[in-house]
């Protein structure tokens, strides 16, 4: 029988489909196929008609719940989210054990800002599920995942934190919940972080956790790389890149063309990057580049540093709405030669974009601390200290160098510096500060600082606050190690200019290990605040002692734990020592590398026009992913041991040794990295 799809004015013979949906003659199959034909017509109110029409005349049909369900995703679509509502309501009454239903309910209730609803009805089908076929499982699972994921961005931390775990154990391999639930173990100071079960091995745990929370847990660069790699992978695989041809260099070399730079981030607003980048975006010489921004951030709200970034780029986009292939389009024909990841795997990141190649050359900068282990990634910009030449086996791309790899905006608004009255310190006590975020403070950084606080009574912790919970757990564990609670202090969050204003009334920052302070340590040197810290190998802990170097006081770089805690005393008891420091800063404030955005500016274009010859040339490198799966199994290993701290010759020794006896088992290709050839 020809069906027309919804009257019948074209075809008088044919009945319409609305007409046998009226008389019970429509299958649920046939609805099904004339509602998708519609709908990819674009005649969704069409669809939507279609199948009320259908639900309204067939209250017996057995499968009446499908029905329902596509008609409230049909108007869903439409934007009509009560009447959505409604029919996902309906579909959960004539099936009750429909999961479908009850997932996308809850994200439509969700969408509405009815968060506590869309909690309820999640956790209403995750608890009634009791069928253990694959099927069940898996939605039970998204159940779970959606409570935690809604219940994380409310800051229900510990609640979060249970229904995560919950989710992760019923599917260890979707590593999306465990990856949210260590991360939330490290907002929260849970120690240990990876807390292995019956369930769910510690090596499966390793396995879950991402890039960027690796970095706060392990000091181990060759790892770091595997785990970008691998991430990448995951994250991105291969997209189909019919339509996509790799893009030629134009000629520019010479000709004097300005090149076309374009900036991806979501983080192009007010953020610690978007204070970073401010200052050398107002500095890029227009007469060699010109500057495009491709803004993915969810917040829509333009504030002060986003204004100043659309007052003097060229181009501003924002693709948040365009997805990533169609936002890599874009980006072809705006013709840009170099794109820069300012967001690497971040949150809110777009990776995938990059994947697409719009650019023939795309690096690194900025955003991430550290390779990111992509075979569309050639460059990274870092700097001499963050990445010694040395250092370079850890990293895919090509590394190239600026003087100091943390910009600051110089211009940045700062509010009076408050006494220390207003902030809640006492006058005459000695206050250590930390504001690096509660997830950069593991149980053995803990310990130093409790250390060195036993060691100087009468001085003070000062910490920005987590969640309450955490704040608290942090007090219990300072008594238990003979510290009195109320030597701990913690700040609430405040806006930016008050932010750096107040760090200053402190006496001593000290630094977390291994993810060290980024634009916090500029925040507190800028402040005028002497920062101690740690260097390790990984880029996230070696990145403070570079700003430290950058601001001209090396001395406050410390070689090992030991050091780190004597001199931390050794502050609170000599601090004619400590005022030395911070007259030094003072005195080098406006001449410091870390402060000439300039020269940093300027050196940014040579390196853009470096990497524009390479690639006209032919020149351009290629990552270099020799052995990553390798190094990524021998890597989980030897960060499973928990060394916190070991010198470098060390550090390659224990994976010499255990690269050796994979290569008795089963010969291993050399590589560029550890594994090299005899004599080279």
């Amino acid at each position: 029988m020809t069906v027309s799809p919804v009257t019948s004015s074209n075809d008088s013979a044919a009945p319409s489909a609305l007409d046998l949906a009226r008389h019970q003659h429509l299958s649920l199959l046939d609805l099904m196929s004339i509602a998708e034909a519609l709908n990819a017509a674009g005649q969704q109110a069409a669809a939507a008609e279609l199948y009320k029409t259908w639900v309204a005349f067939n209250d017996g049909n057995p499968v009446i719940h499908m029905a329902y369900f596509n008609y409230a995703v049909t108007l869903n679509k439409l934007g009509d989210r009560a009447g959505a509502i409604q029919a996902f309501r309906a579909s959960i009454k004539a099936d009750p054990d429909f999961a479908p239903a009850y997932i996308n309910l809850g994200r439509v209730l969700e969408d509405a800002g009815m968060i506590g609803h869309a909690v309820e009805q999640w956790s209403r089908y995750a608890q009634a599920a009791k069928n253990v076929d694959a099927e069940a499982v898996g939605n039970r699972h998204m159940a779970l995942q959606n409570i935690g994921r809604v219940l994380e961005g409310t800051d229900k931390l510990e609640e979060a934190e249970s229904t995560l775990r919950q989710a992760f154990e019923l599917r260890p391999d979707a590593l999306e919940s465990g990856q949210h639930w260590i991360s939330l173990r490290q907002r929260q100071c849970k120690w240990p972080v990876l807390e292995p079960s019956a369930y769910v091995p510690a090596r499966k745990m390793l396995d879950a956790m991402s890039s960027l929370t690796l970095s706060c847990y392990a000091d181990d660069p060759m790892f770091q790389l595997a785990k970008a790699y691998r991430y990448s992978k995951t994250l991105v695989g291969r997209p189909d890149l019919t339509g996509f041809p790799r893009r030629k260099p134009k000629q520019k070399s010479g000709t004097g063309q300005r090149l076309r730079i374009g900036y991806l981030s979501s983080d192009l607003r007010d953020h610690a990057v978007g204070f970073a980048l401010c200052e050398v975006l107002e500095l890029h010489d227009k007469s060699s580049v010109e500057v495009f921004a491709y803004y993915c951030g969810q917040i829509r709200t333009t504030d002060g540093t986003q204004a100043r970034m659309k007052a003097v780029v060229d181009t501003w986009r924002d693709i948040q709405d365009l997805d990533d292939a169609a936002a890599a389009s874009l980006i072809i024909s705006d013709e840009i030669d170099i794109l820069i990841d300012v967001n690497g795997y971040t949150k809110d990141a777009r990776a995938k974009i990059f994947s697409y190649r719009p650019a023939p050359v795309i690096v690194s900068f900025c955003g991430y601390p550290g390779s990111m282990g992509s075979p569309f990634h050639q460059y990274l910009i870092s700097d001499g200290y963050m990445i010694p030449p040395e250092n370079e086996i850890y990293f895919s791309e090509k590394v190239l160098r600026i003087a100091c790899d943390q910009p600051l905006d110089r211009k940045r608004p700062i509010a009076a510096r408050p006494s220390r009255a207003d902030v809640g310190l006492p006058d005459d006590a000695f206050v250590y500060a930390s504001f690096n975020g509660m997830q950069k403070i593991t149980e053995t950084c803990f310990a130093r600082w409790m250390t060195i606080l036993s060691e100087t009574p009468g001085s003070l912790l000062w910490l920005l606050a987590g969640d309450e919970t955490a704040n608290q757990r942090l007090r219990e564990l300072a008594e238990q190690r003979g510290v009195s609670a109320d030597r701990l202090v913690f700040a609430p969050k405040v806006p930016n200019p008050h932010h750096i204003a107040r760090i200053g009334v402190a006496d001593l920052f000290l630094d977390t290990f291994p993810y060290g302070a980024h634009s916090t340590a500029s925040d507190a040197i800028t402040s005028g605040l002497p920062v101690l810290t740690m260097p390790g190998k990984t880029f996230a802990a070696r990145f403070c002692a570079s700003i430290v170097k950058a601001a001209g006081v090396p001395e406050m770089i410390c070689s090992s734990p030991e050091d780190y805690v004597a001199r931390a005393i050794a502050f609170e008891r000599d601090r004619k020592s400590l005022l030395a420091v911070r007259e030094s800063i003072a005195r080098q404030r406006d001449t410091c590398v870390l402060r000439d955005i300039p020269a940093l500016a300027r050196r940014l274009e040579e390196l853009f026009w470096q990497m524009q010859g390479e690639c006209e040339r032919g020149e351009a490198p290629v990552p270099d992913l020799t052995n990553l799966d390798l190094y990524y199994e021998v890597g989980a290993e030897a960060v499973l041991e928990n060394i916190e701290f070991e010198d470098e010759q060390s550090y390659r020794n224990r994976y010499l040794k255990k690269l050796a006896q994979l290569h008795d088992y089963a010969p291993i290709p050399y590589d560029r990295r550890l594994w090299q050839k005899p004599g080279n």
